[in-house]
């Protein structure tokens, strides 16, 4: 069993990935039930990028309106205990449900916020191998090792990737 201070790299990626896919579609269906119409549901983690090494949880993120955000966050608080570990702002909320199988994170952000990032660093992910590459050295490099360590450095590396992104979407508007 893994010490739960530390990460760790799940064994077994495509069991990982394939159980990480059937919660999510169970997960969306409870969620469109329960939250307002126009919130958008998607797969973010590294489950959900073909090549890429995962802890084997399953990470969303609810994308709201501005004008949702504190009725979807309140009815998110009320199926869902919150990450302690995350920021809380007006407009980004965490939440965990460690009795899930396999683990599940929720990220709820206000499209166009601050923290709605987490859909453009998967995608970015899913468009170059190469970057996959580097993220999973990185994974690599901190297996076993505390899960703080783990977080900081994923940090520099979303943040780097996303500058990069950006990047490149300025340079092709220029040409």
């Amino acid at each position: 069993m893994p010490i739960p201070d530390r990460f760790h790299i799940a064994a077994d990626h495509e069991h990982a990935r394939d159980a990480a896919e059937r919660l999510f579609a169970v997960v969306k269906q409870q969620l469109i039930a329960v939250l307002p119409k126009t919130s958008e549901f998607l797969h973010i983690g590294a489950t959900s990028v073909p090549g890429c090494l995962t802890k084997g949880d399953l990470d969303i993120v609810v994308r709201v309106e501005r004008e949702d955000f504190q009725a979807t966050e309140a009815a998110l608080a009320a199926r869902y205990a919150r990450n302690s570990g995350s920021v809380r702002t007006n407009e980004f909320a965490a939440f965990e449900d460690s009795a899930c199988m396999p683990h599940l994170g929720i990220q709820l952000t206000v499209k166009g916020g601050e923290f709605d990032v987490f859909h453009r660093f998967a995608a970015a992910l899913r468009a170059d191998p190469a970057l996959v590459r580097r993220y999973n050295e990185l994974k690599r490099a901190h297996d076993g090792q505390p899960m703080d360590c783990y977080r900081a450095a994923k940090d520099a590396f979303v943040t780097n990737a996303l500058r990069g992104v950006s990047a490149e979407r300025g340079n092709e508007r220029a040409e």
